[in-house]
């Protein structure tokens, strides 16, 4: 599950927690920088920053962070022996803000929903923390920056002009502006996929891309494949009165994949053409490499040329040697994260 979805639910429960967030990292530390862990009182979490010796300390650090309900910034060390046990070569240093998240303020609870609206929709956003008073501070002012340049957060920071001026060419980091520190980091979107096909494989793959934080849209023309009694655990299930034209009412963009797995070849073709069409980020394709070259050669009569193929992912799925369903599954979500994660660098 989206963390930040887990933030928001457990603010409108009215339960307080600790965020740990990951601002630097260097050497082997096991998590990269953006990864996120939520503390409960009771000390149970959610998410991870790398497990095992370094959450143990987090956690220990984080029972400080609830008994005062102030930040703090703390860097953690991970020796030799430490990295060894971990499963790593060397060790590093990695640096993480923990922050009191108290339900009764309204504006945490509100600026997360935001948040959440920036990761779940469409480009990338900024988040911004004023990390100068990090220490003992009950609150520390975030603004958020998304990708239409508008802003949502605290008031208590410079003009807003100012801001976006400094963080032009500015990468991931801090960034010191007058007297202040802040810390920026960069959103991204996870990406939504668009499963045609609720069959067997679109109804293992529904199972598994949610997992990954994939937004989740199945569709089909049969009722009987497409509902929620099949495709449990997708956010969308949608019932198409024909795979015709179907993507021109899809916001279909750099952020959606795109995987086709009909029960015909005619689906198949007609679905690819429109898919071809779009400027999404992925595109597979279930079938045989002799199906494949037969709807290629079809589609190049229609215009398409072999840099639009280049584009389809088909036979579909990394080579793993998948043959069940579920084996297919598996070997397109890894491929789907193999393409996102370039996207992302």
């Amino acid at each position: 599950m989206n963390l930040f979805k887990s933030i928001v639910e457990l603010l409108e429960n009215g339960t307080n927690f600790v965020l740990a967030s990951v601002l630097t990292r260097t050497g082997s530390a096991p998590s990269s920088t953006g990864a996120r862990m939520i503390v409960r009182s009771d000390g149970r979490i959610t998410g991870t920053i790398g497990g095992g010796i370094l959450e143990a300390r987090v956690r220990k650090t984080a029972a400080e962070v609830f008994a005062t309900g102030t930040a703090a910034i703390r860097e953690f060390v991970l020796s030799a022996d430490d990295a060894a046990r971990t499963g790593m070569i060397c060790g590093g240093r990695i640096e993480i803000l923990l922050q009191f998240m108290d339900s009764t303020v309204g504006l945490n609870l509100d600026f997360y929903k935001h948040v959440l609206d920036a990761v779940t929709g469409q480009g990338r956003s900024r988040l911004i923390t004023s990390v100068s008073p990090a220490e003992g501070s009950r609150y520390l002012p975030q603004l958020l920056l998304r990708n239409d340049g508008s802003f949502f957060g605290a008031a208590d920071f410079p003009e807003k002009e100012r801001m976006i001026e400094a963080l032009r060419g500015n990468k991931d980091g801090y960034l010191h502006l007058e007297a202040n520190e802040y810390h920026i980091e960069t959103l991204c979107n996870s990406g939504a996929v668009f499963i045609f096909g609720a069959g067997h494989l679109g109804c293992a793959l529904s199972r598994l891309t949610p997992l990954v934080d994939f937004k989740t849209i199945v569709l089909d023309d049969r009722e009987d494949f497409a509902n929620r009694s099949r495709i449990v655990y997708a956010d969308e299930v949608v019932v198409l009165p024909s795979f015709e034209k179907v993507m021109e009412g899809l916001p279909v963009d750099e952020d959606r994949y795109i995987v086709i797995a009909t029960r015909g070849h005619l689906h198949d073709l007609v679905l690819l053409e429109q898919a071809l069409a779009t400027n999404a980020a992925y595109i597979g394709m279930i079938g045989s490499r002799k199906k494949r070259d037969a709807l290629y050669e079809v589609l190049a009569e229609h215009g398409f040329r072999s840099d639009d193929f280049a584009r389809v992912n088909s036979p579909v799925g990394l080579a793993i040697g998948a043959e069940t369903p579920e084996e297919i599954a598996v070997s397109i979500v890894a491929e789907m994260i193999r393409v996102r994660a370039g996207k992302n660098k």
